[in-house]
């Protein structure tokens, strides 16, 4: 669990409760459903028309790594290559074969099956390289959903802010709903933007860290694979792969 993203969703909610008490409104203020409907509704209907169901469908598969990011640690997966390559110089390439049962990441159970299967340093690389560009790129595009809600929520808060002072203007002759129903137009206002620079915009930009750090993730591990098919020494690999770290 990611306390840090946690904490920072929880302290957003928070700064618009607080912030709503401190000036001196209720929090019953903050609930309008027509402005619950237009902005939320709105927004996904929005990306629905603009994204397939595919690309929807990943968006909500990577969301929890937001709160639950896939644990990123370069000098294990050296160490864990470093392995491989001692173990395929005493025993072959044959020899890695029970490391596959390991392998909970099906990249690295496919990377390390072309190497058992003896495939050249080239196609492997080629192989692998060709799926971390396709997985990546799939990944992007799941993420851009988010930055795509960002980017709609604000001007369908706007929408339902006009929409309600359409509403108010109607009711020009009852000064006492005045008040009320201006302050409820807004509320719309407050979904909408508060949506896209609190929730959606930060989610993209957390998604889109993650994948990057990923990536780098599986480049390191090519790179290994390829140096072991190549029949590289265990430590000129280990020098090889220190080279992607800062």
């Amino acid at each position: 669990m990611d306390l840090v993203s946690l904490i920072g969703t929880v302290l957003a909610f928070l700064v618009i409760v607080l912030g709503t008490i401190l000036k001196g409104s209720s929090l019953e203020s903050l609930w309008n459903p027509a402005a619950f409907l237009i902005v939320f509704a709105g927004t996904l209907a929005a990306l629905m028309v603009q994204t397939s169901g595919k690309v929807l469908r990943r968006a909500g598969q990577i969301l929890p790594q937001v709160y639950r990011p896939q644990r990123h640690e370069p000098q294990g997966l050296i160490r864990q290559i470093i392995g491989w390559s001692e173990i395929s110089r005493r025993q072959g390439l044959l020899g890695l074969e029970p490391q596959l049962d390991e392998q909970r990441d099906s990249f690295t159970r496919k990377g390390l099956q072309l190497l058992i299967d003896g495939g050249e340093p080239d196609a492997i690389r080629s192989v692998l390289d060709v799926e971390l560009g396709t997985r990546e790129q799939s990944d992007l595009d799941a993420a851009k959903v988010f930055e795509n809600a960002g980017t709609y929520s604000p001007t369908l808060g706007i929408i339902g802010a006009v929409m309600g002072l359409m509403a108010v203007m109607q009711n020009l002759a009852d000064p006492s709903k005045l008040g009320h129903g201006i302050a409820a137009a807004f509320v719309a206002t407050i979904y909408g933007i508060g949506l896209a620079n609190l929730l959606m915009l930060p989610i993209a930009a957390r998604l889109k860290s993650l994948i990057h750090k990923q990536s780098e993730m599986r480049e390191i591990l090519i790179e290994g694979l390829v140096s072991i098919a190549a029949g590289d020494n265990p430590r000129q690999i280990e020098s090889k792969l220190q080279g992607y770290l800062p």
